[in-house]
């Protein structure tokens, strides 16, 4: 326990946001904990470290490689084998990153055509010439990324320091995802989330071939494109507080994401086109604004598929992944998910439209920043406050 109540400025801001913990806790799967116990979280690569990691993966190119994302503004390089002894920088862009608290290098995804290209994209925030979120594209030459190759696609304004978002992954469809949250500061002071005339509070999705934009276009299929009502023709989805971390399920291509709570709740959705996830009319399942308001949109609003309460649970979801690996076949086509604050990480068991289970697997596994896959689609789990890598083993 006194781990996690060694606070850095990322941990100690989400804490602050999300608020006080709710007295109550309902949520009658969170009683389905029968794997408790059967597993731990190890460390990967006994010999790396990362400083402050929020994101791994691999490149799909046909190397035995991951990349780690750095939060100060670096990403890392190193052969995925127990056994490394050493990660090299792939990319640095420290001078251009601000960070601390929830800002930083937060995403970083690959070109489908990568191996032939070298394109790759990630998601920043800086504060100059004034506080922004910035999604760019680099190139990288065989290991090595080249800093002065980037190619800014699209920025947006961040009012407060917290609340970014800042994930960002292709999909099947090979249109790049973005997640962005509401601005920051508490309760969505602004409006954004339900504000279609501006990027926060939303996923968005983008043809990075395209030009129509200037560096990128707009899918043909996107909910407002061409509309005649000022809603930016980016968005996807939007009513999202905080979508830190979602993934695709690489066998279905389901779009999930964890959306990070205010007060009282944390919520896993399904995210699909055009739809409304509620937030700030809904925190969760539950009202946040006037229940008069809430009456009038409830058949509007898109339920999250699973909420458990803030408290002994935790009080900032990180989302996860659908598991479809080889080595944990009991977890297969599982949501595996964490709570930062917590260390807890759960396998939601969810299928055609109902939870059938929600297990604990790990008590305590430190502070849980991001989940991310090799290219076997084998599990990795970024241990933010502990600087290491680490995988679930029985």
């Amino acid at each position: 326990m006194k781990k996690i109540l060694v606070l850095s400025p990322f941990i100690a801001a989400i804490i602050l946001l999300a608020g006080f913990v709710s007295k109550h806790h309902f949520d009658f799967f969170q009683k389905k904990e029968d794997s408790e116990g059967k597993y731990q979280a190890e460390n990967a690569f006994p010999k790396l470290s990362f400083s402050d990691p929020v994101e791994l993966m691999a490149a799909n190119d046909g190397t035995n490689q991951l990349f780690v994302v750095e939060q100060k503004g670096i990403i890392k390089i190193f052969e995925n084998n127990p056994k490394v002894e050493k990660a090299t920088v792939f990319l640095n862009i420290e001078k251009r990153v601000s960070s601390g608290g929830e800002m930083g290098l937060l995403g970083l995804a690959f070109h489908p055509k990568y191996k032939e290209n070298g394109y790759f994209f990630v998601n920043y925030t800086r504060d100059e010439p004034r506080r922004q979120t910035v999604i760019s594209r680099f190139k990288a030459n065989q290991n090595q990324a080249d800093p002065n190759s980037e190619v800014i696609l699209l920025t947006f304004d961040q009012p407060y320091s917290n609340h970014n978002g800042g994930d960002v992954a292709f999909g099947a469809d090979g249109f790049l995802y973005i997640s962005t949250g509401d601005g920051g500061s508490g309760g969505d002071p602004q409006n954004n989330s339900q504000n279609r005339s501006n990027l926060l509070g939303k996923i968005l999705r983008i043809d990075v071939d395209g030009k129509a934009k200037g560096n990128y276009g707009i899918p043909t299929d996107n909910p407002y494109l061409a509309n005649n009502q000022s809603f930016r023709e980016e968005i996807y989805a939007y009513g999202l507080r905080n979508p830190w971390r979602f993934s695709f399920d690489s066998q279905t291509q389901t779009l999930w994401t964890g959306d990070v709570g205010q007060n009282a709740v944390e919520e896993i959705d399904i995210v699909e086109k055009g739809k409304n996830y509620g937030w700030r009319i809904k925190e969760g399942n539950r009202c946040h604004g006037r229940l008069s308001e809430c009456n009038a949109n409830e058949n509007l609003l898109t339920p999250p598929v699973f909420t458990y309460e803030q408290g002994s649970d935790g009080r900032s979801i990180t989302g996860g992944i659908v598991y479809r690996g080889k080595k944990q076949p009991e977890l297969v086509g599982k949501y595996i998910y964490a709570d930062y604050v917590s260390g807890k990480i759960w396998a939601l068991d969810y299928q055609n439209g109902k939870v059938i289970s929600n297990n604990l697997l790990v008590n305590l596994s430190g502070s849980i920043s991001a989940f991310g896959e090799d290219a076997n689609h084998e599990m990795y789990i970024c241990n933010y406050s502990g600087e290491k890598i680490m995988k679930l083993v029985k």
